[in-house]
């Protein structure tokens, strides 16, 4: 016989299953009764216009804390606007005494709720679900801190009314898609492909084209570790390759599962980073794109900290990226190169004139759909123009500063100054690319050509003659040593010399017919987001360099998200530019052939020579114009890191100022946008000398950590 308990316990398992809500029909009643729209609900209740229709229409159920919100605003509109002849049922506004209300059959749900302190609940039928309390979570990381400004420019999911909640969401193991702006969706889906119909048919994930000509942002899910196992993906990827370069087997369960639900993969395989598609219906792009954080997707150096993040936090983090940059469609390398693409897309419609029909056609400033290659110095040694023609005549060399100056040089003036003070440029590449133009066309080869700054390409010249000054690096070679003889350069790099003064008399030439600034909306793009970012996290223009260096030093720890925004934003300038000029990978490979990334139009070393040409003479220009205002030379240079000696320990102890107080132009200046400087590290001068006798360059290790050299690779 049951005991007393037991029958209680049984009786409240059966009162936790009573509706916790009227119909979807009543509630819709209700609403409308009391002259309120769906989106002024929304607005009350702080969720998405989506999210009421869907309760209205009995596709979901809210979740704890709004769950209750909900309940207590229809109960009071149930007592002012009770339905006619009907009396509400004690604690269950609109629900008949006389017949119970009608049961809601489960739906397949997309309920959008917003992140709080509960977690949503494993998918279940949607009256039940709704009924129990769901677990505690812990709320993700309030955007600021005690004392601390808010955010100005938050993420907020996009407006275009096609993909309601944002490009992305953050998948976990019990079903919970967190997305941009606190948004959380429930996914039924057990399988990958499952996710992808999701994905492509409820979720309203995506982003609209950043340019008219393009296409839209396929929509981005991240995989937890849990939820990579959920879907039956292993939790680790293991082999003895590198593991951006791990795959799933091709006899692996889900990689069958996706092949016979009709979905393919693209060539790179089920790897980090995961493309699954079908051929698009007309402009209906069928694509989706998966990452999985557990297989190392967001790398550490670019994305600090993410992985370990909660998935609110992860959404986030990604989704002011994708706002402000893209929606990531792999590394940052990758990411940056896209974005190029989606700013210039290579094709726009264009009318036939003979059928009126309109067809794809080429879009003036981009880079055209087709693979181009490079003149021979331009290439690798191991390219196929290379290697078939038999070239012997050498390569560009327009690479970043590593440089240090002889130590026999100091003057004793130099070695009794107490410090040795770093200052970096912020993102010098992306600098380096504002109003550069680039060369649109395939090299044709000159011989003998007058030099014409204006048009972009290689040319081989003599500038071993140029006496340079032995305190600063040579403006011609990353090494910083004088050229030894005829050698290829870049137009930036030509230019350069014919501005300090000397006669250039090219030996031949490729050059490009067609040119343009391709890269101009990429800097403009990724320019306001490291400068907003910036701003974000407490650096703004505005501020007096003593201040700048002041919110500088603390910036990190205002916002762990933010930080990691910033620092994707920068490694996606780099490793975009590295993308230019990316080389084979894997063992497998043998000289002379075709690799992948030969496919691409924005394969192409030139636009990257360029690139870095005009950063290191920027970079030397600033040199020369320091020495010439205060008599100081750098003691080292690394990439875009210069090591001055100095009489403190602030660059406000040796940068030129005029009596004003403004800061001189034409040398270094502190501030937060692209070009200018800031405090990289301080150290004593002892220790500089110490690494400059050994041979080692003390801008590699004045931040406090062995500093990695990137070459945009």
């Amino acid at each position: 016989m049951a005991t007393e308990e037991e029958l209680f316990a049984s009786v409240d398992a059966l009162l936790e299953e009573e509706p916790q809500l009227p119909s979807p029909a009543e509630r819709a009643r209700l609403r409308e009764a009391a002259g309120i729209t769906q989106a002024r609900l929304a607005a009350a209740l702080k969720t998405s216009t989506q999210s009421v229709k869907n309760w209205e229409n009995g596709r979901s159920e809210p979740k704890p804390p709004r769950l209750e919100a909900y309940q207590r605003l229809l109960k009071g509109w149930a007592a002012k606007y009770p339905a006619p002849g009907v009396a509400s049922a004690p604690g269950v506004p609109g629900v008949s005494t006389a017949a119970p209300a009608p049961a809601v059959a489960p739906q397949p749900e997309v309920s959008a709720t917003v992140a709080g302190p509960a977690t949503a609940a494993p998918v279940e039928a949607p009256l039940a679900r709704a009924a129990r309390t769901a677990p505690a979570r812990p709320a993700s990381r309030p955007a600021t801190s005690p004392g601390r400004p808010a955010a100005k420019r938050a993420a907020k999911p996009v407006d275009d009314p096609r993909f309601p909640h944002g490009p992305l969401a953050v998948l976990d193991g019990d079903g919970s898609a967190y997305g941009v702006g606190g948004v959380v969706l429930d996914c039924p889906a057990a399988t990958v492909p499952e996710l992808v119909e999701w994905t492509l048919r409820e979720s309203g994930l995506g982003a609209a084209r950043l340019n008219r000509h393009g296409k839209d942002s396929d929509p981005l899910i991240v995989l937890t570790a849990s939820a990579a196992v959920r879907l039956g993906l292993p939790e680790r990827l293991e082999g003895h390759e590198q593991r951006r370069s791990l795959r799933l087997p091709e006899d692996h369960p889900v990689v069958k599962q996706v092949a016979k639900a009709k979905w393919r993969l693209t060539q790179r395989g089920f790897g980090p980073w995961a493309r699954i598609y079908r051929t698009a219906q007309g402009t209906q792009r069928q694509c989706v794109q998966l990452a999985v954080l557990s297989w190392d997707a967001l790398d550490e150096r670019s994305w600090p900290g993410v992985a370990e993040m909660e998935p609110a936090d992860i959404a986030r983090v990604l989704g002011v990226y994708a706002q402000r940059v893209i929606t990531p469609r792999g590394s940052t390398a990758v990411s940056g190169l896209e974005l190029m693409t989606a700013l210039r897309p290579p094709t726009r419609a264009v009318q036939d004139r003979g059928t009126g029909n309109w067809v794809p056609g080429h879009n003036p400033g981009s880079l055209g759909t087709e693979p181009m290659d490079p003149a021979p110095p331009e290439a690798t040694p191991e390219h196929p123009v290379v290697v078939n023609s038999g070239w012997t005549g050498g390569f560009l060399d327009e690479e970043a500063y590593q440089w240090v100056r002889d130590v026999d040089l100091l003057t004793d003036e130099e070695c009794t100054l107490p410090y040795a003070v770093g200052l970096d440029l912020n993102t010098a590449f992306l600098a380096a690319a504002n109003r550069l133009v680039v060369g649109l066309s395939a090299p044709d080869h000159f011989h003998a050509p007058a030099f014409n700054p204006k048009i972009p390409g290689s040319w081989l010249v003599d500038l071993s003659p140029i006496e340079p000054d032995p305190r600063l690096p040579s403006p011609f070679t990353p090494s910083g040593e004088r050229p030894t003889g005829p050698a290829w350069y870049q137009t930036h790099t030509v230019a350069y010399a014919q501005e300090l003064g000397h006669d250039v008399h090219p030996i031949e030439a490729y050059l490009r017919r067609e040119t343009g600034a391709y890269l101009d909306p990429w800097h403009d793009r990724l320019r306001s987001a490291y400068v907003d970012t910036l701003a974000d996290l407490g650096v703004t223009k505005d501020l007096s360099d003593t201040e700048f260096l002041a919110a500088m030093e603390r910036h990190k720890d205002v916002d762990p998200a933010l930080t990691a925004v910033l620092a994707a934003v920068k490694a996606t300038v780099k490793g975009g530019v590295g993308k230019l000029r990316e080389r084979p990978q894997g063992r497998r490979y043998q000289e002379g052939e075709r690799w992948p990334a030969l496919q691409r139009p924005t394969w192409r070393p030139d636009i990257r020579a360029a690139v870095i040409s005009r950063a290191r003479v920027n970079m030397h220009r600033k040199l020369r114009n320091m020495a010439a205002m205060t008599g100081l030379y750098p003691l080292a240079v690394l990439s875009d890191c210069v090591v001055y000696p100095s009489p403190g320990d602030s660059p406000l102890d040796f940068l030129p100022y005029a009596a004003s107080g403004k800061p001189q132009p034409g040398g270094f200046r502190l501030g937060p946008t692209p070009g200018l400087a800031k405090l990289e590290g301080v150290r004593s001068m002892l220790w500089a000398v110490g690494l400059m006798e050994q041979g080692l360059n003390p801008a590699r290790h004045i931040k406090g950590g062995d500093a990695v050299l990137d070459e945009g690779e």
